[in-house]
Order: C-alpha cells, then sequence, then structure tokens
C-alpha cells in the first residue's frame, strides 16, 4: 500500500474550472466562529484578533513580545492560514486586556479583549466563516459551479483531509510508517511526534471516505454505521436502515469514520468489517495503535460536512464565494469541489 496520501474522489460531476486564489491576502479572509465567549474575570486575557499575512503562530509570538507575555502561555482554538486576512481568539497570560487593546504590531490589529479563567484550547471553536475572491475565471464558468455548489449545500462536502495535513511535501505518512509501523527512530519533539500520528490517523480515514465516495454512500447508512447527531454530537448504531436513510436526508444525523486509535469505538455489522480490513491493510495493529499514546487515542469523524451560509456571485476579474464550515473541515476540499484541479494557489505560485 502506498505511503503517499490516499487521493479522495471527488462528488460533483462538473468539469475543471481554472482560476486563482490568494493573489492578494484580502482575496481569502476568514472569520472563526467561537465556541463560547470569554466571561471577564481570571488570569487569561481573550484577545480577538485581525492577522494579515501571518501564521497563527507567529502573530501569537509578535503578540506576546509586544506584551512581556511568554508565548508558550498562549493558547488558540485552530490554526489559521498565513497567506489570509482571518480574525480569530487567542489567549495570553497574565496580560490585562487594557494593555492588550493598546498593543501595536504590524500585520495585526487587537479587535477586543476581555479576561477569562481559562487559556483557549485546541478545537475550541464552532467553524469558520469563509469569504474567497477567485481571480481569472472563465466568463461562463458560473453556470457549473453554481451546480457544485448546490450539490455541496444538499448534501454536504466529503470531510476529506486537506494536502496541508501530510505537510508541505506530502511526505508525512511515508515517515510516520516509518516510525510507528516500521518501528524505525521516533522524531526527537513532542510537535513533530503529533504530526506524524495525526498524518496517519487522517491518510486512514480519507481512504474509508474514497471508499464510500466510490460507492455513494458517504452521505447515507450502511449495515452497522456509527452515526453522529447533528446536534448534540453524540454517537450511535441503528439497525433500522431506512429510519435511518431518511434522517441523514434530512440532516439530523451523518455517518462517521475511523480516527484510528486505541480508544475509538468502531462501528458494527458490514461498516465495522471494512475498517477491520481497513486497519489490517495499513498494519495498524494494537501494537502499533498503542504507540500513538495520548497523541492519538481516536475518535470518529462525520464522512461529510454541512456547507452554510453559501454565496456565489460574479466579481470584477472572477467570482466571489462565502461559506461557513464547521470546525476540522478545509475550504481547500470545497474548492476543490468546485473547480477541480483548475485552481491554482497564487501564494505557492509565486504570482
Amino acid at each position: 500500500m502506498s505511503d503517499r496520501p490516499h487521493p479522495v474522489p471527488r462528488l460533483t460531476g462538473t468539469p475543471p474550472i481554472s482560476g486563482r486564489f490568494k493573489v492578494a491576502p484580502e482575496d481569502f479572509r476568514v472569520d472563526e466562529i467561537a465556541a463560547f465567549d470569554p466571561d471577564g474575570a481570571g488570569e487569561h486575557c481573550h484577545v480577538r484578533l485581525r492577522k494579515r499575512d501571518l501564521t497563527t503562530k507567529r502573530a501569537v509570538e509578535l503578540l506576546c513580545r509586544a506584551l512581556g507575555a511568554d508565548p508558550r502561555q498562549a493558547g488558540w482554538a485552530g490554526m489559521k492560514d498565513r497567506h489570509a486576512v482571518t480574525t480569530q481568539w487567542v489567549s495570553v497570560f497574565g496580560v490585562s486586556p487594557e494593555d492588550a487593546r493598546g498593543a501595536e504590531v504590524e500585520g495585526l490589529e487587537v479587535l477586543e479583549a476581555h479576561a477569562h479563567g481559562r487559556k483557549r484550547k485546541p478545537g475550541q471553536l464552532r467553524g469558520n466563516r469563509f469569504e474567497l475572491v477567485v481571480r481569472d475565471v472563465p466568463e461562463d464558468a458560473l453556470p457549473a459551479l453554481r451546480e457544485a455548489l448546490e450539490t455541496l449545500v444538499a448534501r454536504g462536502a466529503p470531510n476529506a483531509f486537506g494536502a496541508q495535513r501530510f505537510g508541505r511535501d506530502g511526505d508525512n505518512v511515508a515517515k510516520a510508517r516509518a516510525w510507528l509501523v516500521e518501528g524505525g527512530r521516533p522524531p526527537r519533539g513532542r510537535f513533530e511526534k503529533r504530526l506524524y500520528v495525526s498524518a496517519l490517523q487522517s491518510d486512514a480515514f480519507n481512504r474509508a471516505l474514497a471508499e464510500r465516495l466510490e460507492e455513494g454512500s458517504f452521505d447515507r447508512p450502511i449495515d452497522g454505521d456509527l452515526f453522529r447527531k447533528e446536534d448534540t454530537g453524540g454517537l450511535f448504531v441503528s439497525d433500522d436502515l431506512a429510519r435511518a436513510t431518511e434522517r441523514c436526508a434530512a440532516w439530523e444525523i451523518s455517518p462517521t469514520g475511523p480516527m484510528f486509535g486505541r480508544k475509538m469505538r468502531a462501528p458494527e455489522g458490514e461498516a465495522g468489517a471494512r475498517e477491520a480490513r481497513l486497519r489490517e491493510a495499513l498494519g495498524l495493529d494494537d501494537a502499533v495503535l498503542a504507540r500513538f499514546g495520548k497523541l492519538g487515542l481516536g475518535t470518529r469523524r462525520p464522512y461529510r460536512v454541512r456547507v452554510a451560509d453559501a454565496e456565489l456571485a460574479p466579481a470584477e476579474g472572477g467570482v466571489r464565494l462565502a461559506f461557513a464550515l464547521p470546525s476540522g473541515a478545509y475550504a481547500t476540499v470545497v474548492l476543490g469541489e468546485l473547480f477541480k484541479g483548475g485552481l491554482v494557489d497564487a501564494s505557492r505560485a509565486g504570482s
């Protein structure tokens, strides 16, 4: 089995459409949808900031330097794109909201700051709102883009992990297998170890998702599926496939796939058998999962995500696109469904 990240088939059947995105940071805007608001009391200062052409890590480092705070005690819910204009919440320890509001950092603007009792942790967000401009799109491409977007809104977007999950050169899966499956030398740092465990889990999920897309069942049940309730996140197995099909169509539930780990809950029946075969094919036996340790205890991930508040309109020299995705979903997957292989990331191409 290949050590390269597994390709995921497209859901939409529209042809490739050319275009360029991230021509300028202002062409790619991301606004974090927070999971909670700071309560106004505590030693952690929660700052909502807007950054331009900075990674989240670098923005936090610069903010902490300006405030005399320790960046190792800072927190954030999720990493945001560098080549973009993004807003998000971060937490800084031992800083007053008044001082944070007065911070002056190039490429960064403090929008608000409030005290809170705990630091902001990874995953503590509901999702992200994206507003994008894609340039140099053919004038006759709008109908095909609308058709693909309507499919995504109706059925959901495949919840695949994007290429950024697997490293700049796509070699994190091979490095992870060399360490975790083949028993090679482990990475030195905890951060790198976490990246490799995550890459191996993510590739396995993408392989399971690819099988469901190929048979058309990524948004409908098969025997033994472990479903996630859309409103509460609760997991359950249903023995009534007809009722489960109705609930999937109504966006009440969605089938889930594996993020393998020793504490992951497995599905039953045919779904369970497929995941067992996948584990065996990838060499992810119990000893390998034990090597994941606390870096990859395992969980379930929905095979699809809802594309909310979707908008598409012509713009000067291209199109303007907006949509919201839940936490953990990738905007690049949505763009891939709309444009197929025709989209060029201008920030990487040096345009």
